[in-house]
């Protein structure tokens, strides 16, 4: 980190365009890795920077590269209307809040403390929810019967369910009880999955609450045919987002 606690972002390489736009490196997360640590230098090993950091990286990459406009496609809810708006991706980034993880959970005699799940956590979570639901998908084409395809519905299902035990235990540093000080990871999810239902409700609203304060804010539009207002969220797109607006 410099002196000035600010890290410098350079604009994109034509390098880093073609890596950005290869679909493999982009499934894999491959492909944001090497262009954040192309831009920001500073950055040695994305793939352990905090998930809800990666929009403002991107976010200063682009306007480094591309200018602060960009464009992006809306539907009018209301008339199915569709219109280009340009936003500005300045006010985007002073609009996004630093969540606060210093405060843990209490209950009881034990305090939970979290953090922030790493990108790579995040990239290996989406990869897995991809293949569940590219293998859900392939069943509704498949020719196999019914007791097939209902079995491997609930392997999904399952996967599911372990993959959300999985990413709430990511975000969980220490475990305090008055007995002990838990940091390692497998006794994190082992704690995760026997712990009652108010336990698990409280820890899930927690990460939700802090993953929701770290995310671009929707932008608030009004419908030039109908004038219908409703609310757009902005999000990046990572096939597209980095594209020069013709």
């Amino acid at each position: 980190m410099p002196e000035n606690k600010e890290l410098p972002v350079y604009p994109m390489t034509a390098i880093d365009e073609i890596t950005y736009r290869t679909p493999d490196a982009l499934l894999s997360g491959q492909a944001v890795i090497n262009v954040i640590q192309s831009c920001v230098p500073n950055i040695k090993n994305a793939w352990f920077i905090p998930s809800i950091d990666v929009d403002t990286i991107l976010i200063g990459i682009r306007l480094a590269s591309y200018g602060h406009e960009m464009d992006f496609t809306t539907s009018c809810p209301g008339c199915n209307t569709t219109k280009d708006y340009g936003v500005d991706l300045r006010r985007t980034l002073d609009s996004i809040q630093a969540p606060d993880y210093s405060q843990p959970i209490i209950q009881g005699d034990i305090e939970i403390y979290f953090k922030p799940m790493t990108y790579k956590n995040l990239s290996d979570n989406n990869k897995m929810q991809f293949d569940d639901q590219r293998t859900l998908n392939s069943l509704n084409i498949s020719s196999a019967d019914d007791v097939t395809k209902i079995s491997a519905i609930a392997d999904a299902i399952k996967k599911m369910t372990e993959m959300t035990v999985i990413a709430l235990a990511q975000s969980i540093v220490t475990i305090k009880t008055p007995t002990a000080i838990v940091n390692e990871p497998e006794y994190i999810t082992e704690f995760m999955i026997n712990c009652d239902r108010t336990m698990f409700n409280r820890i899930q609203n927690y990460v939700i609450e802090k993953k929701t304060m770290a995310e671009m804010q929707p932008l608030e539009i009004t419908c030039d045919q109908c004038q219908h207002t409703y609310k757009q969220p902005l999000t990046l797109d990572m096939s597209n987002f980095f594209e020069r607006a013709s």
